[in-house]
């Protein structure tokens, strides 16, 4: 996890971090990195009086380095009888002759907390930029828009889910469709409102991203890690019964998943993401909840176990105490829903080759390794900073630096090991620099 370089005569407990990361989509898929934009970073007043903090300019792989902010102490974030907001709240805006200007409000920074504010870009008609790409599609266009991040739920004030059967009855002529076999999507089709508001727009996201975004909205990034596997696990799981179910598209409609609380999961386009949900949630993406002898994912529901009360489901209060206690995040599952196994789906979407089922390291050798070799060289293309090595089917030094270049600039730890969390990365990113060579 990123040093947060707090000055040593102030508390880090009242600190955070926090970088910009800037990209530009030739369609709502792949994502090329943007150098070079001027990033201003400020504060808000309750009367709505702006303060500049820093102004920064995105290198090479579209990133700006940390700026450490205040925040609120990260005792508020822990303390479940807190009434006050446990983060502070920035703007970041954008610039740039190339670009189209973003404004994002109210990205997220906890104390002892790197956070990660995601921005896409939509290249200026006149721009070199622009005549070099595809035109985006409608659906992509909304995309463009200047970002508000709404509250934590945990803080928020939002519609408490309606109770669901956590399986869905899969019996003949009940029109739903199935899948043979869970499978982890590339992509979610997140509908930005009740699944019956027309009006709302669709993003497409990519599943990981729409995973820790989801996270990083409803719970806190301080509380202990299993509470964080587990929680995390829980949204995969709902969400993967949503894909394997064909829940919406069974009732005629066009996406995955919405992002009404009242029926499924909040979840915010453009919001800031947080580092220790990011590498949790590359860890566990494809885990998910199930009971004995069934195979669909278990619509694991929950709630706060503050403002609502849910028996027989999760409390996310409750979660966070068992951490504290020590608890797995399996036995914190097992805890509220009782008898259930965690499984792995056999498939994910999008990606050339399953995980080989150990880690690569210095000594390693064999065709695993020439493939993550061949593909870290496609993907330096994009992302020069990492360099390039010899396919030679060796694990060796060059090998591993270059995997910790690559962690560092995905927010993965930077160990120079390629496990689970970094094989399927690494393999993500390689399939989108391939399509954006394809598309342009």
């Amino acid at each position: 996890m990123a040093h947060i370089p707090v000055p040593p005569s102030l508390s880090r407990q009242n600190f955070g971090s926090l970088s910009v990361q800037l990209s530009s989509p030739l369609t709502s898929g792949p994502l090329q990195p943007i150098e070079g934009v001027n990033v201003t970073i400020k504060g808000i007043s309750p009367t709505g009086e702006s303060t500049t903090l820093a102004e920064l300019t995105s290198n090479s792989v579209g990133q700006t380095e940390d700026v450490v902010l205040e925040a609120p102490p990260v005792d508020l974030s822990l303390d479940q009888s807190n009434t006050q907001l446990p983060y502070a709240t920035y703007r970041v805006e954008t610039s740039s002759p190339n670009f189209v200007d973003a404004v994002v409000d109210g990205t997220q920074v906890f104390a002892n907390t790197r956070s990660i504010q995601p921005i896409a870009l939509e290249p200026t008609l006149n721009s070199s930029s622009s005549r070099s790409r595809r035109r985006p599609s409608s659906m992509s266009r909304q995309l463009f828009t200047d970002i508000v991040i709404g509250p934590s739920t945990l803080y928020g004030d939002y519609p408490e889910k309606i109770p669901e059967a956590p399986i869905k009855p899969i019996t003949p002529g009940s029109g739903f469709i199935v899948l043979d076999r869970v499978i982890v999507p590339e992509f979610i089709i997140v509908h930005a409102g009740t699944p019956n508001d027309d009006s709302a727009p669709n993003y497409t996201v990519p599943f990981t991203d729409y995973i820790s975004n989801v996270a990083s909205s409803e719970i806190y990034p301080t509380w202990p890690t299993e509470t964080i596997r587990a929680n995390i696990i829980a949204i995969v799981s709902f969400t993967l019964n949503r894909v394997y179910t064909e829940w919406y598209r069974n009732q005629g409609k066009s996406f995955t998943i919405t992002n009404s609380t009242a029926y499924d999961h909040a979840f915010f386009y453009g919001r800031n993401l947080f580092d220790s949900i990011v590498e949790i949630t590359a860890e566990v993406f494809d885990v998910y909840i199930k009971r004995p002898d069934v195979t669909q994912p278990l619509l694991s529901q929950y709630c706060d176990g503050q403002k609502s009360s849910c028996p027989n489901w999760m409390t996310q209060w409750g979660s966070k105490s068992l951490g504290d206690q020590g608890y797995s995040a399996e036995e914190i599952l097992r805890y509220f829903y009782g008898n259930i196994t965690l499984d792995t789906a056999p498939q994910v979407e999008g990606n050339p080759e399953s995980y080989p089922g150990s880690p690569l390291t210095i000594g390693s050798s064999g065709s695993a390794v020439r493939t993550i070799q061949t593909q870290l060289n496609r993907i330096s293309n994009n992302y020069p900073l990492i360099e390039k090595v010899a396919v030679n089917g060796q694990y060796d030094e060059d090998t591993a630096n270059s995997v910790k270049t690559f962690q560092q600039i995905f927010n993965l730890t930077p160990d120079g090991i390629v496990g689970k969390s970094t094989w399927y990365e690494i393999s993500r990113i390689y399939v989108a620099v391939t399509k954006l060579a394809e598309l342009g």
